[in-house]
């Protein structure tokens, strides 16, 4: 099926032209291309566009969750009648494998998988190797080892109408593609045989699939929702896919644990010859171990630190991902690059560093250091063609982009606000000044300081005057910072005050004052990109202004001025030329801010179980998810911050929390 756009709109402003020199770009053959798109102008819109001109599979990269679950949505709407799809780490707390020499302290890998997210990450396999019209939102995590793409293609099972296939056959099978037999818990991953009746329930989708046999031969075949058992759709033929994203064949199995064995054996003779005869002990041990339980199960604790083993990879050679999946000519879309491309450039030099200090202590084969995300180097030979889009983009878009194509007309008319420069001797008072005068008109204000201590103390000084303020920064946790913004909307609080949260991804219409105090601050919170990106969240109100603080017009400032100012005229020309009236945009609150924390709205997914809806709305119990998804969340910053202690407390708290439930 070719993708097909359903919208109740046409491009607009800028965006056809933005649409036919992107297209043109990419038939050029041409790498890299850019858009550039301020806040609003539709960017999604845009890429929606040239995905369906381009009918070509698309990868779109996000740099966070929060952004990808928006993305998924939007596309979603955009293309109901394709295969949209979203592929996230799917741990809800991950604490690695890990070894402190200075205080000789070893942490056990613990991880808790969202099996939500799991199911979504197989459907994203499944139809990414069936179809063409797929198009995969993800996080930066894709480029994290995967399951061999052979491996799951391969390992499948065809069911045909009048083929024959014996039960011994079938149920061995199912086993080798890591279902599990189960007579009562019918989930994912499990299928049942009684007689001549075999259901399946595959770990990619929430319906079931029937087969009844005569004899060993295949009679009839349909599927069926799980919870009314009523039919859905009858199959002459059908293809099962892998229950999980690591499947290999027992062939593989025995060649990894020959190949582990003599690298165990390298790796110990290499221990003694150093006089490391602690690590050359515990190496054998533990490895030894892990080699018993594959031999006995074909599986053990810790199996991707063997990966390269199993994939037959040679040292150093990159791991398979999401991206070996999909076909030659995807495209790659990463959305928000000034902030994405740094994040793929260092991921893998992070987990290098603990993943040496393993090995070197003896708790790891060297191989472990395989099992790792790709470098971007690696990265960049497997994505083939590349749309950046940024309001700001990087060094790197500007510099490797064939074409930087701009799209600065909004749809609703809004022009980027005026910036005013003005002196910080008397910033406070006249910051209240300016607030008072936007709540008046019922307007909101956000406010940006330096520091979350300033930040505090400035929310209390502006509660103590009456005005109705809260602070926003990183030590609130997910839910708490989704609150106060849900308060700046709904109106309970006028001023949200925070540092430099309040940049990407954020939409809310009601804000007409952005204040930036002691904006000639050199840093990073204070650089040209930031400031755009800051002068951005006032781009929505058709009153929208900035005011910038400071005791001198600093270069970042002086350069954000002029490409606002760039913009605006360029922005108002086509007003004007075209008779357009600029308007605020209208956006309804959403009747589940945490929605988008959790991976998606109840109502996007059309089809799920009820069991999963059921998953889906344990948070509408506010006070009490607010505090488990504040654990949760610190419990994650901790475990990357290798705080292990403190990591390990919060998930003991959260689980006796969960116990209690």
């Amino acid at each position: 099926m070719d993708f097909k756009i359903r919208s109740g709109y046409e491009p607009s402003g800028d965006q056809p032209e933005a649409i036919e020199s992107i297209c043109r770009s990419i038939e050029a053959g041409n790498n890299y291309q850019t858009l550039l798109g301020v806040t609003g102008s539709g960017k999604t819109f845009t890429m929606a566009h040239v995905i369906q001109k381009l009918q070509r599979q698309a990868l779109i990269i996000s740099p966070n969750k929060t952004l990808a679950a928006q993305l998924y949505r939007e596309f979603k709407e955009f293309f109901p009648e394709n295969r949209v799809e979203f592929f996230i780490s799917y741990y809800d707390y991950y604490q690695p494998e890990a070894y402190i020499p200075k205080r000789d302290v070893f942490v056990e890998k613990e991880a808790q998988i969202n099996e939500i997210i799991e199911k979504m990450r197989l459907s994203v396999l499944q139809s990414v190797i069936t179809r063409k019209d797929v198009i995969v939102v993800a996080s930066v995590s894709c480029i994290y080892g995967s399951g061999n793409p052979d491996d799951f293609k391969q390992m499948n099972l065809v069911l045909e109408k009048g083929a024959s296939i014996p039960r011994r056959e079938l149920t061995m099978k199912l086993a080798e593609m890591q279902y599990d037999r189960s007579e009562d818990i019918l989930k994912g991953g499990n299928y049942r045989i009684r007689g001549e009746i075999l259901e399946i329930y595959p770990g990619y989708t929430d319906i079931g699939i029937r087969v009844e046999f005569f004899d060993d031969e295949v009679d009839t075949i349909y599927s069926f929702d799980p919870v009314t058992r009523g039919k859905i759709e009858d199959y002459d033929r059908i293809i099962i896919y892998p229950a999980t994203e690591y499947v290999t064949t027992e062939e593989k199995i025995k060649k990894a644990i020959k190949t582990i064995e003599e690298e165990l054996h390298e790796q110990i003779q290499l221990f003694k010859s150093q006089n490391k005869l602690i690590e050359a002990q515990r190496v054998e041990q533990r490895t030894k171990q892990d080699l018993e339980m594959l031999s006995e199960m074909g599986y053990c604790q810790g199996i991707e630190n063997y990966s390269r083993h199993f994939d037959q990879r040679k040292p150093g050679q990159p791991p398979w991902t999401l991206l070996d999946y999909f076909e030659d000519d995807f495209i790659t879309i990463i959305d928000e690059s000034h902030i994405a491309v740094p994040q793929l450039r260092a991921m893998s030099r992070g987990d290098l560093s603990r993943k040496q200090t393993l090995v070197e202590y003896g708790f790891r084969l060297p191989s472990a250091v395989d099992n790792r995300p790709l470098t971007f180097e690696e990265f960049s030979k497997r994505v083939g063609q590349v749309i950046f889009t940024s309001a700001t983009p990087g060094d790197f878009e500007k510099e490797h982009s064939t074409e930087i194509i701009q799209q600065i007309i909004r749809p609703t008319g809004l022009v980027d606000p005026e910036i005013e420069f003005r002196d910080s001797r008397n910033q406070i008072d006249d910051l209240l000044e300016e607030i008072k005068e936007r709540v008046s008109q019922n307007e909101r204000v956000l406010v940006l300081t330096l520091t979350k201590s300033m930040a505090e103390r400035l929310s209390e000084y502006l509660q103590e005057l009456g005005t109705k303020a809260e602070y926003i920064h990183s030590e609130l946790g997910t839910v708490e910072r989704v609150e106060v913004l849900k308060k700046l909307r709904s109106g309970e609080i006028d001023v949200a005050v925070g540092i430099n949260l309040l940049r990407e991804g954020l939409d809310l219409p009601e804000v007409s004052l952005v204040a930036i105090l002691d904006a000639d601050r050199e840093g990073f919170l204070r650089n040209e990109t930031t400031l755009i990106q800051i002068v951005g969240r006032a781009a929505r109100n058709v009153n929208g202004k900035v005011i910038m603080y400071g005791e001198r017009i600093s270069k970042a400032i002086a350069v954000t001025m002029e490409e606002t100012q760039r913009r605006r005229e360029i922005q108002l020309a086509y007003n004007e030329k075209h008779n357009i009236t600029p308007q605020t945009i209208k956006k309804a609150l959403e009747k589940d801010m945490f929605a988008q924390f959790r991976g998606e709205e109840e109502e996007e997914y059309e089809g799920i179980s009820e069991s999963t809806k059921q998953l889906l709305s344990v948070a509408e119990n506010m006070e009490r998810e607010n505090y488990l998804e504040i654990l949760k969340e610190e419990m994650n910053k901790a475990a990357l911050e290798l705080r292990f202690e403190d990591a390990a407390k919060l998930r003991d708290e959260l689980q006796k929390l969960e116990r209690e439930s």
